[in-house]
């Protein structure tokens, strides 16, 4: 079960309070400003900064 439609809508980075980029392959939420990326496991988005992932290391990731 993906992410409820509502929750996507309401959520924002944690870090800058902007907006959030959905993906849903691989499922994770993208703050293209702080350049973080948020994941999701189980279908809960883990919007906690230590746990983010800088964006470049994501992409890297995502390629391979």
């Amino acid at each position: 079960m993906p992410v409820p439609e509502d929750l996507i809508k309401i959520l924002v980075c944690p870090k800058c309070k902007g907006e959030l980029e959905y993906v849903k392959e691989p499922e994770a939420f993208i703050c293209h400003s702080c350049e973080l990326v948020y994941k999701v496991e189980d279908d809960i988005p883990i919007m906690l900064i230590e746990e983010a992932i800088p964006l470049s290391q994501w992409e890297q990731k995502k390629s391979s």
